[in-house]
């Protein structure tokens, strides 16, 4: 059964977007004459364009992946994952405004590097010069942009093809290209993450970063595609899912919350136990400006999965993983907040119409791109050679 978007999923998608495009205004509006203002804006604009755009990443890693180990349970849910990946070229695209607009700004506060005068008084800044630099950061940005399309791109053309013409010479060059995507994201998912948000604490680094960012985004991926498919398989399409699909999203939930847990703990409790001041400092600002905020995001993150999705039967229970879901988004785009913020804007963070109202804009935008895409091709692909495994899996 094709998809087609309802007019209230329309009309809902629009007063998402409405209602933050308010908030946004409110926000610019009462909050204008500040002396933080400019730094603030680009920041939540920072924050709302990467934590959308991950998500995209996320389920294109998820697709590689998938198509890397030759998996069989996904092939019924494979269309929901190519629609959340399709949202990448969007937020490429807002993400890139974002970052374009931050250095025209000379780092706009938010990064402190492109700065000419704070690098002109800081000797630290001044050594990592030769990596942290306008143009070798955009080449570097751009070569990510690029990779990932282009591989978005062949996984998408070669799934439509295969709905043509089946047969099981465009799922190895899937399985190839899925291996090599990989070996790509295995070095891009770390140095993007130095790029984009730990250079922003610029005297910091952790070698756990950038793992810890990625099984973040990884993790909010999952929820995402848990989320959709719920949605379409109550409102009647996806037949071919069952509880065994649902519940394998959830044990995927519940694993990379544990991931992102134990990379959480281990970033903290190692620069914690070595206490070398130029490490510390960047927990020393988040605990001192973000106390409750910080521990209450790993409390979200880490504790509502384990105690509510432990059981087989929270996996496969509609209402509990859409719960726990929304409360999981929540807490990873508090994590992105407070990563970003903590460095940018420090003790004169705070989160008010402005940062929600730029949220909910870009998730209207976001839900429409998805809805969008999943009109675009039957939900369950036609000639997966893995597709008839995938109907009758069961665990």
């Amino acid at each position: 059964m094709e998809f087609e978007i309802t007019k209230k999923a329309k009309r809902n998608t629009l007063l998402i977007a409405g209602g933050g495009l308010l908030l946004t205004l409110i926000g610019i509006i009462t909050n204008f004459d500040d002396h933080h203002f400019m730094t603030r804006f680009m920041a939540s604009g920072l924050i709302n364009a990467f934590y959308f755009f991950a998500i995209g990443l996320g389920a294109l890693f998820f697709l590689a992946l998938a198509y890397a180990t030759e998996t069989g349970w996904y092939a019924a849910v494979k269309r929901v994952i190519e629609a959340v990946a399709g949202f990448l070229p969007y937020g490429i695209g807002l993400f890139g405004i974002v970052l374009l607009v931050i250095t025209l700004m000379d780092g706009a506060h938010v990064y402190s590097w492109m700065d000419p005068e704070v690098v002109a008084h800081d000797e630290m800044i001044q050594g990592k010069s030769a990596y942290l630099n306008k143009p070798f950061f955009w080449i570097r940005t751009v070569v990510y942009f690029a990779v990932y399309l282009i591989f978005l791109n062949g996984f998408r053309k070669r799934s439509l093809e295969e709905d043509k013409i089946g047969g099981t010479e465009l799922h190895f060059k899937n399985y190839r290209r899925g291996a090599l995507f990989l070996v790509f994201f295995a070095v891009f998912s770390s140095t993007s993450s130095w790029d984009w948000l730990m250079s922003i604490d610029v005297h910091w680094f952790s070698t756990l970063f950038g793992w810890y960012t990625f099984a973040g985004m990884w993790c909010t991926t999952m929820v995402v595609l848990i989320l959709v498919t719920l949605h379409l398989k109550k409102h009647g399409y996806l037949e071919k899912v069952n509880e065994s699909h649902i519940h394998d999203l959830g044990k995927w939930t519940f694993a990379t919350s544990f991931l992102w847990s134990y990379l959480w703990f281990s970033q903290f409790m190692l620069i914690w136990y070595a206490n070398i001041g130029e490490e510390v400092s960047y927990y020393q600002m988040r605990i001192e400006n973000y106390q409750i905020l910080y521990f209450a995001m790993f409390v979200i993150n880490f504790a509502f999965p384990m105690l509510i999705l432990m059981s087989r039967d929270a996996k496969r229970h509609a209402g509990i993983l859409t719960f726990v879901g929304l409360i999981i988004l929540a807490g990873h785009w508090l994590d992105v907040y407070i990563m970003v913020s903590g460095g940018s804007l420090g003790s004169t963070a705070t989160i008010g119409a402005l940062e929600i109202g730029m949220a909910l804009l870009v998730m209207g935008g976001f839900i429409w791109v998805i809805l969008r895409n999943l009109t675009k091709s039957p939900l369950t692909p036609v000639n997966h050679p893995f597709l008839d495994e995938s109907i009758h899996h069961e665990i």
